[in-house]
Order: C-alpha cells, then structure tokens, then sequence
C-alpha cells in the first residue's frame, strides 16, 4: 500500500511495478467500499488505449460486480470526458483506466464522482483510507456491457454550431496520436458531414513509443503536415481530455492563447454569460482578455479538480488550465479534448478568419504579447521548501523589482506590476520547487530567471 498514492488526477504508476494486480484490487475494493457506505450501488467502467486496460477494466469489474454494485463496462476504448459525461448523465460514479499523457509504460486509475468533473481532496482521501478494506455483499451485481456515445454526440450538438463549421469548410488535419478520441472525434466530423484530413488513426499501447502527449515535441508530423498544407492542426492526449493546437504556419498555439480566443469568441459570437475561471499557473493573458471583455476572472489553485469545483459552483464562460484542458458552461466540469477541438473550429467558422490571424488579433486587443518559462528546483528536504516558500511571503522586492501583490491560493504568485508575474510552487509528486515567469518584456523574464530564488 506504500506504493498507492493518488495525485492531482487519480492514481497512476508504471505497469508491472507499483501498478500490478495486488495494488489495483485494493484500489478498486476501497473504491467499492467508498461506494457502498454512500449507498450508490452502481459504476460506469472505460479504460483508453493504455496496455491492460481492458484487462483491468474488466477485472475492476468483476471485483465491483462481486460486492453487489451494478457495473457498466465500455465495449471499447472510451476517452475520459466521454465516460465522464456519462457519469453526469446518469448521475452514475466511474472508475477510468488511464494514466493521461504519461509515458507508455504507465498504468492509472482515475475515480470520476456522479457529478461528472475530477474527484475533490475529500474523496480521494475517503478512498485512500479504505484501502486494505472492502466490504461483503449477498448479492451479487451484474455486468452490463454498453457503448458509450450516442448521448454524448448529441450533447454536444446543444453547444456546438456542427453546420457552421461544415459550411466554413476550414482545412484541417486531426493528429489521432494514437489515442482514445479515435473513434470519437472522426466519427462526429464524419457524422456532421466536415472534412478534414488526418493521420495517426489507429490505437497503439506504445503510443508510437513517445508519450501521448500533445505538444509541439509530440506532432512534429502534425506540424511539417500543417506547413505544408497552410491548414490548422488538432490533437488529443492519450484518454481525450487535453488538446493540442497548430496554426497553418506549423506555429504551436499555447493553451492560454486558445482559452482567451474562445472566450472571447464565446462573449462575442455565442452570448456566453458568466465567469472566466483560471488556475494560479495560467497566463495573465486571460486575465486581460476577460478584463477587456467585461467579465469577471475567478483563479484557482493548480490542476483541474479546482477548476471543476469553481465551475460547479459559479455561472461559468469557459474554465481551463494551462497544461491544455478545458470546459464550457452548460457542459461538464472536466477536461474535454473533444470539446476543445470543435470550439476551435467554430471560433474559426464565426470569424472567417484564420487561426494565425484569430491570435494576431487576440493581441492586438489585449494590448500585450506574453513570454513564459520556468525553472526546477531539486531539494533533499521538503522543510527546505517550505522555508523557501515562507520567504517569499513576506518579500517585498525581487532584485530591483517591487512587488506590488501576492497570490497565496497555491503556493506563491508575485505581481511585479500588472504584466509580469512569478509563480513558485512545489511539486506535489517530487522535492522540486517550480518557479514559472511570465512577462510581456522578455528582458525583464531573462533577468528574473537569473536571481538566486534559495
């Protein structure tokens, strides 16, 4: 059980080392004994591409099953945010054989509440303390076998303009990166009848040996394709529920730079009402999008359960994160890589402009153009963290630079002025303190990654 710990996103580890049959039948017993002592007797179960994940879904099954709980397995390969809306619709908690955009050799399993967006602190350690527990039924429950998409596709048929976007006939490759929206985001373009082209559209446990990840280091295929094409590229992680984003110049379009487009393309085009939400982490950029835009930012600490907590709890525009995940009003509180994509095609079809230009624009009507980077601390003690963390809480200036606000939600955020920031975090996996910078002076952010931070 040493070797059982769930993260900002479920539990997840390296197949046939700490993720082996032992610890996953302990895992999924104190999933069973959670489920059972808040009287819901029934599961949703998918797993994505990863080795073993049928196997295990299936196992988790038959364990889930064994202890009366009435299980739906998935007939296939499911990407995440699918099975997650499921879990909405049906106000039916799940069980997701995934480990994200982790390396092949990963195995996870993410527990997914009825309410449809990532497990809360308080779950996750009511099921952490259940381990070595579970419970015993008389009855057994039984094992429905089911495929996953009918609802989801016409869901999103409610926030998304599918017509607009086969009239626009916007040239576009989808980069399948070997993942769990295979299936899914091809067979909606299908079903709506818009074109594109695409590559990389078969499921492989190796994920073509690279992590499923989709960054620029990951589509370089994707991007020499998109050069030469003068088209826009688009791609999901490994279980569906992050995107990745060329322009038609082969330009890797950050996160923080789709999130603003889209709100702004949601306010402008679509009437959307509500908040912008944002982790710690994410560029100031949003910020000065929705300050432009008139509506109000809510931050949050780093990782997409906070994020979904704050959608679930306020009237929302568009909640996302800058490690490529996000969401809209009227959806579900999770990442969806799906959604993303086709968002990104209707803000195109809206403004029958080009992506490159969609961005150009985004600047010119935030004022500012903003430059990133971040640097990793090694640490043999977590004491020595947080005596690092404690010094810059009562900083006052860094070098020359005076610090005009603090942030304190997740570890420490410094405003050096309205356009340049320092975020400095721990790691919650590893002794590492993180500090990331940002700035609209690339000057300014080469001489702050100079200073001495310890």
């Amino acid at each position: 059980m040493a070797n059982i710990k769930f993260g900002t996103d479920g539990w997840r580890g390296i197949l046939g080392q700490e993720f082996n049959e032992e610890n996953f039948t302990k895992v999924i017993y104190a999933i069973g004994k959670y489920l059972f002592e808040h009287a819901k007797n029934s599961i949703l179960i998918g797993y994505d591409g990863r080795r073993l994940g049928d196997y295990y879904a299936g196992l988790a099954s038959s364990i889930l099953s064994n202890q009366g709980i009435n299980v739906t397995l998935s007939s296939k390969i499911v990407p995440t945010p699918v099975l997650a809306f499921y879990a909405g619709l049906t106000s039916t908690p799940a069980v997701m054989l995934t480990a994200s955009h982790n390396p092949p050799e990963y195995q996870g399993v993410k527990f997914i509440p009825e309410y449809a967006g990532p497990a809360d602190d308080n779950i996750t350690s009511e099921i952490m303390s259940n381990l070595g527990k579970q419970i015993t039924s008389v009855d057994a429950g039984v094992i429905n076998v089911f495929e996953f998409f009918d609802e989801y596709e016409k869901h999103l048929y409610s926030l998304i303009d599918f017509e607009k976007i086969k009239k626009s006939e916007i040239p576009f490759i989808f980069d399948g990166l070997y993942s769990s929206t295979i299936g899914y985001f091809d067979r909606i373009l299908n079903n709506a009848g818009i074109k594109y082209s695409s590559i990389r559209m078969a499921h492989d446990t190796d994920f073509g040996g690279e992590m499923p990840d989709p960054k620029p280091k990951y589509l370089a295929p994707l991007i020499e394709k998109t050069k030469a094409g003068g088209c826009i590229g688009l791609a999901n992680d490994g279980d569906g529920d992050r995107f990745g984003v060329i322009d038609e110049e082969g330009s890797y379009v950050s996160p923080n730079e789709i999130i603003s487009i889209l709100a702004k393309h949601l306010i402008e085009n679509k009437g959307a009402e509500g908040s912008v939400i944002k982790t710690v982490g994410s560029s100031i950029l949003i910020e000065k999008t929705a300050d432009k835009l008139g509506v109000p930012v809510i931050e949050t600490a780093v990782g997409f359960k906070h994020v979904g907590s704050a959608m679930r709890e306020n009237k929302v525009i568009i909640g996302g994160e800058e490690s490529g995940g996000l969401s809209i009003g009227g959806h579900i509180p999770e990442k969806d890589g799906i959604l993303a994509n086709l968002l990104i095609l209707e803000a195109i079809a809206y403004s029958g402009k080009k992506l490159k230009e969609l961005r150009k624009d985004l600047y010119d009507f935030t004022g500012a153009k903003y430059y990133t980077d971040r640097i990793d601390l090694t640490f043999t003690e977590r004491d020595e963290i947080s005596k690092v963390l404690d010094k810059y809480r009562e900083a006052e200036y860094i070098g020359d630079f005076k610090i005009t606000r603090k942030n304190l939600i997740d570890g420490v955020k410094l405003y050096l002025g309205e356009d340049t920031t320092i975020l400095i975090r721990p790691s919650g996996t590893e002794p590492l303190l993180r500090i990331y910078f940002e700035s609209s002076d690339k000057s300014v952010l080469e001489t702050l990654k100079s200073f001495d931070y310890v």
